[in-house]
């Protein structure tokens, strides 16, 4: 018997219960299916598929911006969000001393990029340090502007945080550092899909997002989306073809982007298919079901909370289709993060994150809903953290 009404839509193994969509997202057969079919036209006659590819782009790209308030022209394909992170960063040039203004609940390759171009340009990182638990969005906007100053060239700011799972107020944290000067490159890794989306209402110079996570997209799909006035100095990791290519009917940007060497394009030509996937399986399309996966975290959450006695970390506000919580630091001091996620995983059959939170014994677990989980879901996790707490 299904979960769900929804959960044969899913290849997803039914003897886990799978409460990780956030970390890959997963993707549903019908769209899989549609990526089938175009690897096996690519595959058929692979000269014609890429010398007519570039149409193909554009109706996704025109799809895409459709769907989260931007327009195509700003748009670029990239296959995750870390390599929209990498692209923006290698490109921009710092002077010693510049500031790159990050926060602490950013995901950790990000971190990386950062830190390593900051290196290379003897600029300085400055990490704004958000309180977790928090009762306020307010809170995050103090902690971020009290870290600018007159050397901050960019700041990169989460939309959804990975660790902690918070929906942070970007579009007043952008109007705030844009005002100033700032360029701000929101890392929305998680937001398409999770909630309605307008870039150009945000006006951040620069926005990425992962297809394959909310939106349930295939695997190596994701955007950047650079302002029109950023794009001149914007090129894109791998130099090819493009960089030369005359065409007058398509920007630079596109030319650079849309080709940067033989690979799979078919996840980028899924986008439609999968945004179109909600409105053909549930009445009311997205809305419906971004509406019921925020419900479901949050009756989880507040089961989760109620049973093992934790602390609300934050207002629900501030939450979409994920959440954190902190799990007290005396709670399972004999597992550290990767062990409990184990053996939650190998004894329970439950698939959910659960990550170091600065200096251990601190740690977080991380829930998602998705269409294909239930409450029941939720119980079982219950069920299994009290019986591991029992046993110590």
């Amino acid at each position: 018997m299904s979960k769900t009404p929804w959960e044969t839509y899913w290849a997803l193994n039914p003897q886990i219960t799978y409460l990780n969509h956030g970390s890959f997202g997963a993707c549903p057969k019908p769209v899989l299916h549609q990526q089938q079919q175009l690897q096996a036209e690519m595959e058929w006659e692979p000269t014609q598929f890429f010398r007519h590819l570039e149409p193909k782009l554009d109706q996704a790209r025109e799809a895409l911006a459709n769907f989260i308030g931007a327009k195509s022209s700003q748009l670029a394909f990239v296959a995750n969000a870390t390599t929209a992170v990498n692209t923006v960063l290698r490109s921009l040039v710092f002077d010693p001393g510049d500031e790159i203004l990050i926060t602490d609940h950013g995901y950790n390759a990000c971190g990386n990029a950062v830190k390593f171009v900051a290196d290379r340009h003897q600029a300085k990182v400055v990490v704004a340090k958000i309180p977790f638990p928090l009762t306020s969005p307010q809170t995050v906007i103090d902690a971020i502007l009290a870290k600018v100053s007159s050397r901050t060239r960019l700041a990169l700011i989460d939309h959804v945080t990975s660790p902690t799972a918070l929906i942070f107020p970007i579009a007043d944290i952008v109007q705030l550092l844009e005002e100033k000067g700032i360029s701000v490159f929101v890392d929305g890794a998680h937001a398409p899909g999770m909630f309605p989306l307008n870039l150009e209402k945000i006006g951040a110079s620069y926005y990425t997002g992962n297809c394959h996570k909310w939106l349930c997209a295939p695997k190596g799909s994701a955007f950047l989306y650079v302002r029109q006035d950023q794009q001149a100095q914007i090129r894109p990791l791998v130099i090819s073809h493009g960089a030369n290519r005359q065409d007058a009917s398509r920007s630079q940007f596109h030319l650079e982007f849309d080709w940067m060497g033989t690979g799979d394009p078919t996840p980028y030509l899924c986008i439609r298919e999968a945004i179109q996937f909600w409105s053909q399986v549930l009445d009311g399309g997205w809305q419906k079901a971004q509406q019921r996966n925020h419900e479901l975290i949050l009756q989880a959450r507040e089961y989760l909370i109620q049973q093992l006695g934790w602390v609300s970390p934050c207002p629900t506000d501030m939450i979409g289709s994920m959440s954190s919580l902190l799990l007290p630091e005396d709670e399972f001091p004999h597992l550290c993060s990767g062990q409990l996620q184990s053996k939650l995983f190998e004894t329970f059959h439950i698939e959910v994150p659960v990550i170091q939170w600065f200096s251990p014994p601190q740690q977080l677990i991380r829930i998602s809903a998705q269409l294909y989980n239930q409450f029941s879901d939720y119980q079982a996790l219950a069920t299994a953290l009290e019986k591991i707490r029992s046993q110590h």
